[in-house]
């Protein structure tokens, strides 16, 4: 892997674990400690993280718990787009999964006057926009905190999962590889999400255009996972085919 390619996959690990240990990132990117602590240093330099002992903390991490806010707001004209086509697929009375991230918040936000709905998320900034609403019965799961992305992840908020059902689920994802996989910047995430698909009817994946061809850290399979991929406007046609080929609909 190149130097550059590896700094940048790098920060996006730390970007949504909110940190990084050096001897972890030296087993997962297989190079020395010195080449991590070398690639730490050159991030530090450009003003994202700050290096510790032993590892690295992304820059203003604590900023995110305390305003509610999300770190990534790219494309959010296409999130936003991608929501309302979304909300067409929820009724009253359904039970759904809200994975977190900043798709699914813009879902949220216009879920407000749908009655007897019931919402099991990961996202403490789901929790925070839908939890006051009397229409709306709330579930949030347990699990390790992810300042970053105000997310709970790992093993504790996948058995939350395992005992609840719902009709439809609407995940996100970091990127579509050119493979058609589903990728992650963390392997905690894995096995949250897996447990969101096994839990659920239907699978819609909400994703921008930009994520398809991008290839973040951690697989967690096949694209054939999902039912439908909702995305925007500006996908290619060449994209559509080849995940129509996985007997998914492409709705935009």
């Amino acid at each position: 892997m190149a130097q550059n390619q590896r700094r940048q996959k790098i920060l996006n690990l730390i970007r949504e674990d909110g940190h990084a240990k050096v001897v972890d990132l030296s087993r997962i990117f297989k190079v020395t400690d010195v080449t991590i602590r070398q690639d730490l240093e050159e991030l530090e330099k450009q003003g994202y993280i700050e290096r510790e002992h032993g590892g690295a903390f992304l820059k203003d991490v604590s900023s995110f718990a305390k305003t509610g806010q999300i770190l990534n707001h790219e494309n959010i004209k296409e999130k936003r787009e991608i929501a309302k086509k979304a909300v067409n697929f929820i009724k009253e009375g359904d039970c759904i999964i809200l994975d977190s991230g900043s798709t699914t918040t813009e879902i949220a936000k216009l879920l407000l006057s749908i009655k007897n709905l019931t919402v099991i998320t990961n996202a403490l900034n789901i929790a925070l926009i839908l939890g006051a609403n009397p229409n709306i019965n709330l579930v949030v799961t347990g699990g390790e905190f992810k300042a970053p992305t105000l997310s709970l992840t790992g093993e504790m908020a996948a058995q939350t999962l395992s005992n609840l059902h719902a009709n439809k689920l609407f995940l996100a994802t970091a990127g579509i590889s050119p493979e058609m996989q589903l990728s992650y910047p963390s392997f905690s995430d894995l096995v949250v999400k897996s447990t969101m698909i096994k839990s659920s009817d239907e699978v819609f994946l909400v994703a921008d255009s930009s994520k398809i061809g991008y290839t973040s850290f951690a697989s967690l399979g096949s694209i054939s996972l999902v039912k439908a991929l909702i995305t925007d406007s500006k996908i290619s046609e060449e994209n559509v085919r080849k995940i129509e080929e996985y007997n998914i609909n492409v709705i935009y």
